[in-house]
């Protein structure tokens, strides 16, 4: 063998290696494809455009269930492998690819040759010749019907959660805890700040200022380092219209890819917290007026007696210096004795009055009038460094009321307005008629619908702090110092009111003065001027048959002796039983009985009836120390009954006798 020869057999050998090398590494290639084909589920494709030839990859076959015997379906029979709406989207991408270069990807529903629907991925792109038509077309298919169904399944929970995450009731946010950067904000929490979710989302609570006390989200975030969570923390919350309201917050803390975080839950308790406010304070009326009542029903237990003894007292004192020759020093002894039992039977109205048991005789009258009878008196009251100026409405202003009651009032205001001028003042007092709707009581609290007649008492004095006025009405609470002051003349009033069925309203400033405002029910009728009949003959001295009736011995005694100063015939019975026979057994007509309205075996109204059945001319007078609404069980407080309330003075008993008999008071 030649060495050519030599070489050239070398050389085939090698390039047969070589070959053989090259087709074992294209078939290691072909077998990794087909594994990756097989593991990703995909398979490959190519469509000739000229002569319409396809031909897949293995994975395409097996992924359509196919026989690679059968070979590969060509384009214009591909509709057997797809849906109908399908194949129509396929063919258009196929015809925009082919004329003019582009690529598409689709996700469509292929049918197996099992009849099995696989959803698949199906990529195509376009081999341009040197014309720049489409020579042929290359792509892909992958079966992502797992994928679907994986996504769908997710997508279903991310549905489900965003309904509850946003159809929570609670509002629900998730923030960053350093520099509380709100992450996910909920609906609910949404329409609890007014804000939209683009606003909120991505700012921090600093920047919205959604909190209206930062200090309390400091403290939050203190709590939730310590503890991790919360429960029913209360913050004081801004919305976006700057209104405040309280969230009570109930939050864990989170890592979220690192970061810790507030997973926050948050319910709007401002109603409940303003109810529970209005509750508290009903409550606190509740109690001050229980307060007021049991100060009441004190009073009502003891008034009887003492007034009682005060009457003996008053009696007996008036009586005394009746005598002629007194001794001045003894004169002016008893002088003091009357002033203090005057004092101390005005404390024991002024305890009635302030738990509404006061005994009153109500009348039509024109407050203006009324309150033009007491100026006199009051200016001389206030001082002469004081100015009182009388505004009065020129409408009437009818109110059906006791006239002492108005004398109480404006004498407790205007000594009050004048404690707190200090130098030169001025006092002003107008009255007006005033009518409040169902809206006006909406706005003012305490307000009640209806026609009223207002009595206003304003003062430019040092006026008075919330602290004070929060106790303005309590019994014995007085800001003036020690021995100056009961503490029952505002309770008096606010018991005068009350009683008339009426409110009162109070503004005031310290340093600005003070204005009352009280408003008594409007009377529907005009009052009528008085009549007061004058019984012939009559000039000033008693002649009369009374017939006193008083279980309280000591004060039958010391009221037969006044009555007898006073020139009458006294007739003095202990019992009803006693006054009856003094009745039957006396010969000559008894013009007026006076008689007390509480006692034994029989009260004072049916003692009346007993008698006006035998003498229907009889004149009555009922008297007693007991509180109005033990009197008004007994039914002696109607309109047009005289009654005198205990304890009372020579001049009191004089006066309510003359006017029972239809004598004038004033005669």
């Amino acid at each position: 063998m030649t060495q050519s020869d030599h070489e050239a057999s070398v050389g085939a050998a090698v390039s047969g290696r070589a070959f053989t090398q090259a087709e074992a590494a294209l078939r290691r290639s072909q077998a990794m494809l087909e594994r990756t084909e097989a593991l990703a589920q995909v398979g490959s494709w190519e469509w000739e455009v000229a002569t319409d030839a396809v031909s897949w990859s293995p994975g395409l076959f097996r992924l359509l269930g196919r026989d690679i015997a059968d070979g590969a379906v060509s384009f214009a029979e591909q509709a057997s492998l797809y849906l109908p709406e399908d194949m129509a989207r396929l063919e258009r991408a196929v015809a925009a690819a082919v004329r003019d270069g582009t690529p598409y990807e689709l996700e469509l529903c292929a049918i197996r040759a099992d009849g099995v629907t696989r959803t698949c991925l199906v990529h195509g792109r376009a081999e341009l010749g040197p014309d720049g038509s489409a020579v042929r077309l290359f792509g892909s298919m992958q079966d992502i019907t797992e994928r679907k169904r994986v996504e769908e399944a997710l997508a279903l929970k991310t549905a489900k959660f965003s309904a509850i995450f946003n159809g929570s009731p609670a509002g629900i946010t998730v923030s960053s805890l350093v520099d509380g950067e709100l992450l996910e904000v909920n609906d609910s929490a949404l329409r609890m700040y007014g804000y939209s979710r683009e606003e909120v989302v991505g700012r921090t609570v600093g920047a919205l200022g959604t909190y209206a006390n930062p200090a309390q989200r400091e403290e939050l975030v203190r709590q939730l380092r310590e503890k991790r969570s919360v429960d029913d923390f209360p913050v004081d919350f801004r919305r976006r219209t700057g209104d405040v309201g309280v969230l009570e917050i109930s939050g864990r803390l989170i890592d979220l890819h690192g970061t810790p975080c507030l997973v926050a839950m948050l319910v709007d308790v401002t109603a409940r917290k303003r109810a529970e406010q209005e509750r508290a304070k009903l409550e606190a009326q509740l109690h001050q007026a229980q307060k007021m009542e049991s100060v009441g029903r004190l009073a009502g237990g003891v008034a009887h007696d003492f007034n009682n003894m005060l009457g003996v007292i008053l009696g007996h004192v008036e009586v005394a210096l009746d005598y002629q020759g007194l001794d001045p020093t003894l004169r002016d002894d008893l002088e003091e004795i009357r002033k203090a039992a005057r004092r101390s039977a005005d404390l024991t109205g002024q305890l009635l009055a302030f738990a509404r048991k006061q005994v009153v005789t109500p009348r039509v009258l024109d407050l203006r009038e009324t309150v033009t009878g007491t100026l006199t008196m009051l200016r001389r009251l206030i001082g002469e460094n004081i100015t009182l100026e009388w505004q009065p409405d020129s409408s009437p202003c009818p109110v059906r009321v006791d006239p002492s009651q108005i004398d109480q009032v404006l004498t407790n205001l205007c000594v009050n307005a004048r404690d707190a001028i200090s130098g030169i003042g001025k006092l002003t007092i107008e009255t007006s008629p005033v009518r409040f709707d169902e809206a006006d009581c909406a706005l003012h609290r305490g307000t009640l619908p209806g026609d009223f007649i207002r009595l206003v008492v304003r003062d430019d004095g040092c006026g008075m702090d919330r602290e004070t006025q929060a106790h303005l009405f309590e019994p014995f609470f007085t800001t003036k110092p020690m021995g100056t002051g009961t503490g029952l003349g505002l309770a008096t009033i606010y018991g005068i009111v009350r009683q008339n069925g009426g409110f009162i309203a109070v503004d005031s400033e310290v340093g600005r003065g003070t204005t009352f405002t009280l408003y008594f029910p409007r009377h529907q009728t005009a009052p009528r001027p008085e009549s007061v009949q004058r019984a012939a003959g009559h000039d000033g001295v008693g002649r009369e048959t009374v017939l006193l009736v008083e279980d309280e011995a000591a004060i039958l005694r010391v009221t037969k002796r006044m009555l007898e100063k006073m020139g009458y015939i006294v007739l003095a019975a202990g019992t009803p039983g006693e006054a009856i026979r003094l009745a039957e057994s006396h010969p000559t007509e008894i013009q007026l009985l006076m008689t007390d309205v509480v006692m034994p075996e029989m009260n004072g109204r049916d003692l009346a009836k007993q008698l006006l059945s035998r003498s229907p001319g009889l004149k009555r007078l009922f008297m007693s120390g007991y509180t109005a609404d033990v009197i008004a069980h007994h039914g002696v407080l109607s309109d047009g009954v005289n009654f005198l309330q205990k304890p009372f003075s020579r001049a009191d008993l004089d006066a309510a006798v003359r006017q029972a008999l239809g004598r004038d008071p004033a005669a």
